[in-house]
């Protein structure tokens, strides 16, 4: 498997393992830096009727509070609608809502004062779970629908079967809490360095709130302790907090959030409710969908609408469906503003289909491993097109599937588990296969753009910049290699540069896994640009024409008909700078075809689809609910990978996170809107002590993609969906209790939802035992 460049280790390895990595909150703080400290709505939804302050004064370090009368801009952090504000005036619209900012010498001193702080409430009634929100007509925005043939009202089908799913949301818990500094220079400049996924974004909502243009804020992103999708915009109130107060003292201020507050106050995982209508026939085909599917969206609108649409767009995952008909929801309730997490949507879409899949197999009493392979997308035309209209053009899904299929030895287990189910009345196990097809690209087609900037100096060592923020994830890594790949040159000639607007300015968040696949291209391209004024550089030095086709490997530059007539690369470098050659160069890159039709509900979203299938196998204590996760195989499809150890690492991580929030991780608000899971202790996120032994992890050989950076594949997202077979494996043990032929299974599968699905399942076999014993008496 290709390598790409000679640095195999991730580029920050060391410095995570010695502490000696810096983040934003571990700088040396400039003099005078002051500290934030919220004071936080003790109700989800209520009139604010008096705000005092005064007891603050007498608090030793208070500086001065902030509230909606500071910000000199505009009072609105949103991201799509200008629907946020960032600090009320009048109505808190959720639980735990940033009232004021207290802003003190010390951390301490901010919060002492705001426990001085009185705030009175009138009281309103909140709207907190999506099916109240439903009742109540409550809707951040119209429907969206997109519909493939007649739709489920119209088609024929063996059997109807209706449900719903309904899916709770989950916490990023990213190990670095929302952090950001920001310092003024004293002639209206504000050099702000955050915790975010977008620095442009941030850039842009900083400018705004202190009515500024943008070209007076730089943004930098050092690095993150982990992101997720929860520093995509989620890190914007707080760089913009931490502004307002900079701007209103004149001092550098840093705000860092608390476990708990940050727990409290960021967007999770959208929560999900899907209602539908399936139409099959006895052979296991599916005929036609018709399906609703309900976000959360919270307080405000946030992310919502691309998060709902890629929900949208793989409520397909891997099966053609020739009747497909979805309309997507957005609930406006008073809860936190839900927002990106790693799958942006897509794991909610296809757990729907994927409930649906195992329903249907129960029903017609077919394994469910053949009900999906039989549905799977297929040849080429409609049965290998989407019901938003784009062809699979690369479908690997059969091949990944089979592999897996192999590799665990599926077949055999499948007949060691019965025995073992057979044997054994209070534990149960079960295996489960699943697919995962996942479109790689923004869905928002302007995102899908990139740039670098490439800085050579004299001695032949590198600066390199690109848009791509670092969140532990890799992708510096890949971009060293790239460039080091592309230039010819040794990785340790390159410095990576923290990421910075005013180095590569309007960047795309570095999101929907595509950090690799964009800013790779971009810094390929800088590097082209370089070589392209080296070459006839190196070409003169060599005595060679200069369209002589020369090779930069190793550090060197050669002759490709006569390697050892050579030059190094900094003996190149000194000369064209003598010459005045210009050894700076930008890179860009957007990706091509991608397009989308909102009205019409169709288009080409997608660059490419990465494909992986799993294979997990569970036991079940009957008695407590608990599950042990046995043995998992995957084959996951990265193209050829850039890096198979970061890849390797990337699906792990993936799997297991998705694995957390199939299982255990479950979000508590009680009847006054107010969230009581926001620590570790009533949070619980997968240990060391959930993963299994046996953790094989295979990646598609020989899988090269036409089109992306060196033929490697998005990562970072797609194995999160792989984890589905977990909670497939799960309904397996389940429906092993009883012959019920349906096992329906809440989200999260905690060990009180295990017990009661079990129960549910022994007693409706019991009903049905009844009934042949006695079928006079069960009419």
């Amino acid at each position: 498997m290709q390598i790409v460049g000679q640095h195999k280790r991730h580029e920050s390895a060391e410095g995570h393992v010695t502490g000696k990595a810096v983040y934003t909150d571990e700088q040396r703080p400039p003099m005078g830096m002051l500290s934030l400290y919220p004071v936080l709505s003790s109700h989800a939804h209520a009139r604010i009727t008096r705000i005092d302050v005064s007891a603050a004064y007498d608090v030793e370090g208070f500086v001065t509070v902030l509230t909606a009368d500071d910000i000199p801009g505009e009072n609105d952090t949103g991201a799509i609608a200008h629907d946020e504000v960032l600090l009320p005036t009048d109505v808190v619209s959720y639980w735990g809502q940033v009232v004021v900012w207290m802003v003190g010498e010390t951390e301490d001193a901010a919060r002492n004062a705001a426990a001085k702080v009185v705030v009175e409430y009138e009281p309103l009634e909140p709207v907190l779970t999506v099916k109240e929100a439903i009742a109540h007509q409550s809707f951040h925005t119209a429907p969206q629908v997109v519909r493939r043939g007649l739709g489920a009202t119209s088609a024929t089908a063996d059997l109807w079967l209706e449900g719903e799913v309904e899916m709770n949301g989950q916490d990023h818990f990213y190990l670095e809490t929302q952090t950001s500094w920001v310092i003024p220079d004293g002639e209206g400049h504000y050099q702000v360095y955050a915790s975010t996924q977008h620095p442009t974004e941030t850039q842009v909502i900083v400018a705004r709130v202190l009515g500024i243009a943008s070209n007076q804020v730089v943004v930098t992103c050092l690095r993150m302790g982990g992101g997720f999708g929860g520093k995509e915009t989620q890190a914007n109130p707080y760089a913009a907090a931490a502004a307002i107060a900079a701007h209103k003292t004149g001092r550098p201020v840093r705000v860092k959030l608390s476990r708990h507050h940050d727990m409290i106050l960021t967007g999770k995982r959208h929560g999900f409710l899907g209602q539908y209508r399936v139409g099959v026939n006895r052979d296991g085909k599916i005929v036609a969908l018709d399906v609703d599917l309900y976000a959360d969206g919270g307080w405000s609108l946030d992310l919502s609408p691309p998060v709902l649409l890629r929900a949208m767009l793989h409520v397909d995952n891997a099966y053609y469906i020739p009747h497909l008909e979805v309309r997507g929801h957005i609930v406006k309730t008073n809860k936190v503003s839900n927002t990106a997490y790693r799958g942006f949507g897509g794991p909610q879409g296809m757990i729907v289909i994927e409930d649906i899949v195992d329903r249907v197999a129960r029903a017609l009493k077919l394994p469910p491993e053949f009900v999906r392979e039989c549905n799977f997308y297929h040849g080429q035309g409609e049965t290998s097109t989407t019901h938003y209209g784009q062809e699979i053009t690369d479908n690997r899904i059969g091949r990944v599937w089979n592999e897996a299929k192999t590799i665990s030895n599926m077949v055999e287990r499948q007949v060691a588990i019965a025995q073992y189910n057979q044997a054994n009345p209070y534990k149960k196990r079960g295996l489960a296969i699943t697919p995962v097809k996942f479109g790689i690209s923004f869905n928002k087609v302007e995102y899908n753009q990139a740039g670098a900037l490439l800085l050579v100096y004299m001695d032949g060592s590198i600066q390199l910049n690109h848009g791509g923020t670092e969140m532990g994830q890799g992708l510096h890594t890949k971009m060293l290699q790239v460039a080091s790949q592309a230039l010819g040159v040794s990785v340790e000639r390159f410095r990576m540069m923290p990421t910075s607007t005013d180095k590569v300015p309007n960047t795309s968040a570095t999101a929907a896994s595509s950090g690799s696949d964009l800013n790779g291209q971009a810094v390929k391209d800088a590097c082209d640009t370089i070589k392209s004024r080296l070459m006839p550089v190196a070409a003169e030095m060599l005595n060679l024409d200069p369209d002589a086709a020369l090779i930069f490997e190793n550090n060197w530059i050669y002759d490709v008909t006569q390697p050892d007539l050579r030059v190094s690369f900094e003996a190149v470098v000194k000369k064209a700078y003598h010459d005045r050659i210009s050894l700076s160069a930008t890179g860009y890159y957007r990706t091509p075809t991608i397009y989308w039709d909102a009205a019409a509900g169709k288009g080409h979203p997608f660059y490419y689809f990465a494909y992986g299938a799993a294979v997990s196998e569970v036991e079940i204590d009957g008695f407590t609910g608990t599950f042990k996760l046995r043995q998992v195989d995957i084959v996951h499809d990265v193209g050829e990978s850039l890096n198979p150890s970061v890849d390797r690492g990337q699906v792990e991580g993936g799997f297991v996170q998705g694995m957390g929030w199939l299982t255990m991780e479950e979000l508590v608000w009680d009847e006054q809107g107010r969230l009581r899971t926001f620590a570790p202790s009533t949070y619980k996120i997968p240990t060391i002590s959930e993963i299994p032994e046996h953790f094989n992890v295979q990646l598609l050989e020989r899988a090269a993609q036409d089109g992306v950076i060196y033929g490697s594949k998005a990562v970072g997202e797609p194995p999160f969906m792989l984890a589905m077979s977990v909670r497939e494996a799960i309904r397996a043990a389940i429906a092993a209790f009883g012959t019920s032929s349906h096992v329906q299974l809440a989200l999260p599968a905690t060990p009180e939802a295990i017990l009661m699905a079990i129960e549910t399942v022994r007693a409706t076999s019991e009903h049905a035992l009844d009934a042949m014993a006695n079928p006079i008496a069960s009419l």
